[in-house]
């Protein structure tokens, strides 16, 4: 009887670790993003026009916003507008933004590089759109979902980091995260940035097996 009982427990003690686990969400499971303060890390990767491209090209860019994004998730997609008029907003001001998609295409199928290619041309991309194919970026950087973004000021030390605004509908939004902190970035207070992270919300990065 009582092999019988520490049996039960085990098996027990066993499916509670296992639920455990599966409610854990998954910023916990990953590394934790990238502090703020902490350099840039540097990236090479190809591009949807087949060039590699790398951090070090945007070097004399007095900003440098790194966006984990795809082509399938709804909250990734109803950024893209947003992004693009950003970028041609700030892109006078020495502002670069770079999508960088993390996801394995083999578990998103929209993800593929052929169709990021698709995506950059109907909407005509202002700025590279990079396949992380490895997703050693992805993870180096702690991104855990898309979109997200870091943003990183003329030292290439990350400012501010998390999510672009407070809401997926453009007409509802009430805090402008990123744009508010580009502006105080240029106008060389970016001490003033606040909240300096914001939890990102959209869709978990597909990571291969």
């Amino acid at each position: 009887m009582k092999n019988t009982a520490w049996k039960l427990i085990s098996v027990a003690s066993a499916v509670a670790l296992i639920i455990a686990i599966l409610v854990i969400p998954i910023e916990q499971v990953l590394a934790a993003p990238l502090a703020v303060g902490s350099s840039l890390i540097s990236f090479s990767l190809k591009n949807v026009d087949g060039n590699t491209v790398s951090a070090a090209d945007f070097a004399d860019k007095a900003a440098l916003v790194v966006v984990f994004s795809c082509n399938h998730c709804p909250y990734a997609v109803a950024y893209q507008d947003r992004l693009i008029a950003l970028q041609k907003e700030y892109g006078a001001r020495g502002v670069q933004f770079v999508l960088i998609n993390p996801n394995d295409p083999k578990k998103q199928p929209q993800d593929s590089f052929e169709n990021m290619q698709k995506r950059a041309k109907e909407k005509s991309y202002p700025f590279p759109y990079l396949f992380d194919e490895t997703q050693q970026i992805a993870k180096a950087y702690g991104a855990a979902r898309t979109p997200e973004v870091y943003l990183f000021g003329s030292d290439r030390k990350l400012v501010y980091q998390g999510r672009i605004d407070d809401n997926t509908e453009d007409k509802q939004v009430k805090t402008r995260d990123l744009k508010n902190a580009l502006d105080l970035l240029l106008a060389d207070t970016p001490d003033k940035i606040s909240p300096r992270t914001t939890k990102a919300f959209g869709c978990t990065i597909k990571w291969k097996n």
